[in-house]
């Protein structure tokens, strides 16, 4: 083991980043119950190689952890974050942009908005933030 306080590599700090984030969102969502937390860590261990693959993607993984679990959610749960915007018509998703760069936030394209940073969507729909 390494001593505790020894620098942690990049890529493992956009690691731990993306998944708190993430985890920030299903928190103020109400979802972040242990398997959806599960979801996060398979995400993030896919994403470690996928990283070390492509160590310039390492500011992308958050965007692209919030759309692993996001899928993933559809699949088992449904449809995750509702938008928060649209108080009439179907309940909808939000989106994540850019799909493939830097900044991720949270959007509503049948709104055309910009909802949230990744991470910041208890600010959002006015739950706490942490």
């Amino acid at each position: 083991m390494e001593p505790s306080g020894h620098p942690v590599n990049p890529l493992e700090q956009a690691l731990h980043a993306a998944r708190a984030l993430v985890l920030a969102d299903l928190v103020a969502g109400k979802v972040a119950e242990a398997d959806v937390v599960s979801l996060v860590e398979d995400s993030v261990a896919q994403r470690r190689w996928w990283v070390e693959q492509w160590p310039e993607g390492a500011g992308y993984v958050a965007g692209l952890v919030a759309q692993d679990v996001q899928d993933a959610l559809l699949e088992r749960y449904g449809r995750w974050p509702l938008c928060p915007v649209c108080g009439q018509g179907d309940p909808h998703a939000l989106d994540v942009e850019p799909e493939l760069g830097p900044d991720p936030h949270w959007v509503c394209h049948k709104a055309g908005v910009k909802v949230a940073s990744l991470g910041s969507l208890g600010i959002a729909t006015g739950g706490a933030s942490s």
